[in-house]
């Protein structure tokens, strides 16, 4: 089996760490995959398909193992603002030491780490499986964040998540309360009702 074909099989991306479980020469026809455009080194150690990179959608895990999609990424993902996003945004603890590649484009943000696990969650987007903020807690990071987005931006977010069926207040004031945005929240809430 080809490396490329073994690389399709692992859902467009791979390790060079998952190659050697596999029992494949790693290093064998990669450089000349990569020079025939095949096959696109997206960091050290990480391959990936070029018809991936034009996926709405990547493999985080392999490229930030435990990163977490956070702001535009989880905004988007639950139709909360018409914002697309320009890059992946990806969650990381503050002291942790992360290269990222050129292509895809990932915006990292450096939490504490007791903000980068509330709320987070697994969800499957384009195949992958991802961690992700749920939709409670987004829309908190939303008004944590709401001098840096903007506030038409938080406003239109706060008023798309109060339009929902599916929203859980309790939940939300909740990591508010967490997050130290509980008072702030709460007039946003008033406004829409």
């Amino acid at each position: 089996m080809g490396i490329v074909s073994s690389i399709e099989q692992n859902g467009g991306t791979i390790r060079t760490k998952e190659l050697k479980e596999k029992k494949e020469r790693p290093y064998y026809g990669l450089g000349k995959a990569i020079a025939e455009g095949e096959l696109v080194r997206v960091k050290q150690g990480v391959y990936m398909l070029p018809s991936e990179l034009a996926d709405t959608m990547v493999d985080i895990q392999r490229i930030v193992p435990g990163g977490v999609l956070v702001l535009y990424s989880a905004w988007s993902y639950y139709e909360l603002t018409t914002q697309i996003p320009d890059a992946y945004y990806v969650a990381v603890e503050t002291h942790r030491r992360v290269v990222v590649p050129d292509n895809p484009r990932i915006q990292l943000c450096y939490w504490q780490k007791k903000y980068c696990e509330l709320g987070t969650v697994e969800a499957e987007i384009a195949g992958h499986h991802v961690l992700i903020s749920d939709l409670e807690k987004s829309v908190c990071d939303a008004v944590k964040f709401r001098n840096k987005i903007g506030m038409d931006v938080c406003t239109e977010i706060v008023k798309t998540y109060m339009r929902r069926r599916d929203k859980n207040l309790t939940k939300l004031m909740s990591y508010a309360h967490q997050m130290r945005v509980a008072k702030i929240m709460t007039n946003y809430i008033e406004i829409q009702l």
